[in-house]
């Protein structure tokens, strides 16, 4: 009676019967183990093929790849600002569409005698519609166009839906959103033409989860993002390279931004690193630490973001 009891015997009993159990349990956990190693692994080779090598690599003059002449929409963004300092200090020349003149033509002069390249100052509230199209066809007729470079409105300070006045919402939706669309519209049959080209879409890492009282953010980003990736798929086979960049925090002149940092970088660097992924990859960061906030942010589900950011809200 006391071997039937005993402990030991018990377990051998057990374990024999539920060997093949135990086995099947250890073989898919090692499947697992495996699968997420290989996942790292193609992420780590990655992050260096898009980051590192172009930056170790020669590779062919932008202006020989895409063309001599960029488009830039959003230039009072300090990354769209940067971006086209990059540009023009590769000798690209640079048509700058905006309706804030003043700042604009500024850094127009600046790049002009930095750089040696052409700069155009074209005005035009592309919230009118048609209208405001005629002056922009007619500065890119006849330029080879290589480059077009349409960045977001992120500057807004977070405000819930209901504290947003009706006319700055639908202002800040078209510029985010229609006018990004209208531009690639109007640059895209010269690019087709030439079978040369590079649409690169600025949008922001707020399209990769839900952010509170930042809900236009979010959805203008997003659909800049997956507009890009359907375009890519839809021009990438006439030789146009349509990128979506998606940066996290940059550290820009804003009361509310964070001091600069490896994680927070100046818009000169993260352009700088930007612009070296151009026809590399077609979705991006464009800066390697902000890759990895990205691969963090995705490990981390839903739910926990959810709450989270309620936690967030609750405290502020």
């Amino acid at each position: 009676m006391a071997a039937v009891d005993s402990f030991q015997l018990l377990y051998r009993e057990i374990s024999r019967s539920c060997g093949f159990y135990f086995e099947t349990l250890a073989l898919v956990g090692a499947l697992y183990a495996a699968s997420r190693a290989v996942i790292l692994l193609r992420d780590c080779s990655t992050l260096v093929r898009v980051h590192f090598l172009p930056r170790m690599i020669p590779s062919k003059r932008l202006t020989q790849r895409f063309g001599d002449w960029a488009l830039i929409y959003g230039a009072s963004e300090p990354v769209a600002k940067a971006y086209a300092e990059e540009l023009a200090r590769h000798g690209i020349s640079i048509i700058f569409v905006t309706q804030d003149q003043t700042s604009v033509r500024e850094t127009a002069t600046s790049l002009s005698q930095s750089y040696g390249v052409e700069t155009v100052v074209i005005p035009a509230d592309l919230s009118l519609g048609h209208a405001a199209c005629k002056p922009i066809k007619e500065a890119i007729r006849g330029k080879d166009i290589g480059f077009l470079v349409n960045c977001v409105e992120s500057s807004a300070s977070p405000q819930n839906l209901v504290e947003m006045h009706e006319q700055g919402l639908f202002d800040l939706v078209n510029k985010n959103v229609a006018v990004a669309t209208l531009m690639t519209r109007l640059v895209l049959p010269g690019m087709v033409e030439r079978c040369r080209g590079a649409v690169v879409n600025i949008s922001s890492g707020a399209c990769c989860r839900p952010f509170p009282r930042r809900v236009t953010l979010t959805a203008s980003t997003g659909y800049l993002d997956h507009f890009s990736r359907a375009l890519h798929l839809e021009y990438s086979g006439r030789g146009i390279f349509v990128q979506s960049l998606i940066p996290f925090q940059i550290a820009v002149n804003w009361p509310q931004s964070s001091r600069e940092g490896l994680f927070t970088p100046k818009p000169e660097v993260y352009a700088r690193h930007a612009i070296s992924t151009l026809g590399v990859s077609n979705r991006t960061t464009g800066y390697w630490p902000h890759t990895l906030q990205y691969g963090l942010m995705r490990c981390i589900p839903e739910w926990i973001w959810v709450l989270g950011s309620n936690m967030l809200i609750g405290s502020s």
